[in-house]
């Protein structure tokens, strides 16, 4: 994409990784929009997981959908390669034995597991079905109409996308009124968050959401709203109609677990190198965890009020020096020399390293009055991407909280040319 359209760096690789993704469904696109669109707005929001909420989030899934999911049979000191293969083992056993499970039946299962009322507008795609299981209906407790939705899939366990499936994301990219983490008696870990189908606000529509993740790798997904639909529906309740407490429960059913294992194996497509193999002199070292390092690369007189987790693609702080809180972020990216010509115009910089170098300052792009956004974009020789943003805001969609970003160009120029990002 080129520099000079002015668009988030951060959500240029989530739209490429997306139009591929889009060309491998084969279902028809209602069904797709159906689904989908929970399941987009869950990777965006977690994401930090991002999903829901905010390209950087979103990004996560590039550098985090295509950098949070580990390459199948990489090592680890604790032996948690070992149980990612038995558990692949155990599921791919199970789905050669397990019958397909019907859209009807999931019909039937959600509406066996919610409390007394009425049900209404079912949509179902059983296990067997592309791009996969989900049920969605409208539920009426006598209180309002609801929209009611589940979506089944499965993660590598132990994988960075099973923990960040499970994480609250950042307040600086969703806006919730509150989110909990926590780990159920037979090891599952269950995240369930009380947020917004809007994260402007601009109509009072409320989506709870809970993700739940087995050691086993089964993915449960329960979403609800306080109207007949997530979107262009009118708020019909002051709050979805389950608890926190009975999402949770909904989330954490048997029944969704047993569908799961229905669901066909997909082919390995691992191409991980084998363990212990070394980067070849073209290729860059393994990234180390963002956020850590950003903290470390922060100038004096700088105090972080929030910042993200470990994550090796995507990471965030909120700082202030005292005139206001500052967003900053930074996309760690390998692998993006065959795209440098579109990455970076004729104005790039070009170092004696042969290192290129795009700076961007411009008005925010997510809504925040009188946000801007500076960036710095590099590109090594081997493929690696480091790219800087900051905001005048603590959030892209919030106001602005100062004149300038608390950062300056060439400060965020010197934190994305350091050599710390890569091991």
């Amino acid at each position: 994409m080129p520099l000079e359209q002015h668009t988030d760096p951060f959500e240029e690789r989530l739209s490429a990784h997306l139009r591929d993704a889009a060309g491998c469904f084969e279902t028809d696109r209602a069904a797709l929009v159906t689904a989908g669109a929970v399941r987009g707005r869950r990777r965006l929001l977690l994401r930090q997981r991002a999903a829901v909420a905010g390209g950087a989030a979103g990004i996560a899934l590039v550098g985090v959908g295509g950098a949070l999911l580990l390459p199948a049979g990489a090592g680890s000191r604790d032996g948690s390669d070992d149980r990612s293969s038995v558990a692949a083992a155990t599921h791919a056993t199970a789905s050669a034995s397990a019958a397909p499970v019907s859209g009807g039946a999931l019909v039937r299962t959600l509406e066996k597991l919610l409390p007394d009322g009425k049900f209404s507008h079912a949509k179902a795609r059983g296990t067997d079905e592309k791009p996969g299981p989900y049920v969605q209906l409208v539920f009426d407790d006598g209180k309002g109409a609801a929209a009611v939705s589940v979506s089944l899939d499965r993660v590598e366990p132990g994988s960075d996308q099973a923990r960040q499936t499970t994480e609250c994301p950042g307040k600086p990219y969703a806006h919730y009124d509150a989110c909990t983490t926590s780990r159920l008696p037979d090891g599952s870990v269950v995240m369930v968050l009380q947020g917004y189908e809007y994260p402007d606000r601009r109509v009072d529509t409320k989506w709870w959401d809970a993700e739940l993740v087995t050691p086993q790798g089964h993915h449960i997904g329960v979403s609800e709203w306080n109207a007949a639909a997530e979107k262009d529906s009118p708020v019909t309740r002051p709050r979805p109609p389950l608890s926190p407490a009975q999402l949770r429960r909904l989330a954490a059913a048997t029944a969704w677990r047993d569908a799961i294992d229905a669901i066909p194996a997909a082919p390995d497509r691992s191409t991980a190198k084998p363990t212990g193999t070394a980067p070849s002199a073209s290729e860059p070292a393994a990234a180390v965890p963002v956020a850590p390092t950003l903290k470390s690369l922060l100038p004096k007189g700088l105090t972080v009020s929030d910042a993200s987790g470990d994550d090796t693609g995507f990471g965030y702080v909120v700082v202030d020096d005292g005139k206001g809180k500052s967003l900053v972020q930074v996309n760690v990216q390998t692998g993006m020399g065959d795209v440098a010509g579109e990455l970076f115009g004729s104005g790039a910089e070009t170092l004696s390293d042969g290192t290129m170098v795009a700076v961007r300052q411009g008005a925010g792009e997510k809504g925040g009055a009188g946000v801007v956004m500076w960036t710095v974009d590099t590109l090594r020789t081997d493929g690696s991407r480091v790219v800087i943003s900051a905001f005048n805001s603590g959030a892209q969609d919030t106001a602005a909280t100062r004149k300038t970003p608390a950062l300056s160009i060439g400060q965020l120029r010197t934190i994305a040319l350091s050599p710390r990002w890569f091991r």
